[in-house]
């Protein structure tokens, strides 16, 4: 099949594209129906809640925070570094019933179980005003990352190939979306900075395996559309699985040694790579060709190239 020019295919990727369409379709269906259903596990940043700063006199053992306050019904405390080792932030949802003071010294009683030099030096309420905010600038941020997408591949491709890259991208957005929905992942800013970066980081596979085609359709004249593309996926292949896998382990080593404040971040990133690799050899092409992407639409033929390319 593949014997009409010298960049010989080993797989038959748009052949099978079909299958892939199937499977995107079930995973983007489970995602919409968690969305509607189980919504997202909105984290403080973004439903606001009590600050405590508490000071100690020696490096502060987060683990052991965490457990405590998870045994004394403070399960969805965030605890972190602040500035120092010896200081930590604990963020709590507020309490009905309690004002952030009686809240303070209930956690503080609790911490000077295991520490005595622990200390209260700040309790501050953060309202949902700044979540909203904080959440509304998110979306609004991934409106011009498609937009922006949109301009640029149109510019140096072709608008088939940016509706495609487009589609490709919402495609991947909406099942981390998803993903987080099904596994009640926190939704606080950590994760929201990888949802961004998951964007980039699929949005740059995209561009090689374009810029591939783009190149292949100038250098090979006789294959058809769905040849030339499937030798340019097969000829970045190696590239993307290097590329992908290389970055799968720098995320997963965070997510084994990172803790518990990166464990919402890595796992987003884990899913949206394994995803967003499947979408940059399957799906971004396969749509612009079904999208009725043509050899003509990429060249812009000189009448010295024309008369070459139709001699006998």
């Amino acid at each position: 099949m593949f014997n009409l020019f010298p960049y010989n295919a080993k797989f038959d990727f748009f052949g099978k594209r079909k299958y892939a369409y199937i499977i995107s379709a079930l995973l983007l269906i489970a995602a919409i129906v968690s969305l509607s259903t189980r919504g997202i596990n909105l984290g403080l940043d973004f439903t606001g809640g009590v600050v405590l700063e508490v000071g100690y006199a020696k490096a502060a053992d987060l683990d052991a925070i965490r457990d405590d306050l998870k045994q004394n019904k403070f399960k969805e405390a965030v605890v972190q570094y602040f500035g120092s080792s010896e200081t930590v932030m604990i963020r709590l949802p507020p309490a009905k019933g309690q004002n952030q003071n009686q809240l303070a010294d209930q956690v503080l009683s609790v911490l000077k179980k295991q520490d005595d030099s622990a200390t209260m030096r700040r309790v501050e309420f953060v309202g949902p005003a700044v979540g909203k905010e904080l959440f509304n600038s998110g979306g609004l941020a991934m409106i011009v990352v498609l937009s922006g997408l949109l301009i640029f591949v149109s510019l140096r491709y072709q608008l088939k190939m940016a509706t495609g890259a487009v589609l490709t991208l919402s495609h991947d957005l909406i099942m981390v979306f998803g993903f987080i929905s099904v596994t009640g992942i926190e939704f606080n800013l950590t994760v929201l900075a990888a949802y961004l970066a998951l964007a980039g980081y699929s949005i740059n596979d995209m561009i090689v395996v374009f810029d591939r085609m783009r190149e292949n359709f100038r250098k090979i004249r006789k294959g058809s559309e769905i040849e030339i593309m499937n030798a340019s996926v097969n000829q970045t292949m190696s590239r993307t699985v290097i590329t992908a896998t290389t970055t799968f382990l720098s995320v997963l080593a965070l997510y084994i040694f990172g803790g518990e404040a990166l464990r919402g971040f890595s796992e987003t990133l884990l899913v949206g790579i394994v995803l967003g690799t499947f979408s940059s050899i399957y799906v971004a092409s396969s749509l612009s060709l079904d999208l009725g992407l043509k050899r003509k639409d990429l060249l812009k033929l000189t009448d010295k190239e024309k008369l070459v390319d139709t001699a006998p």
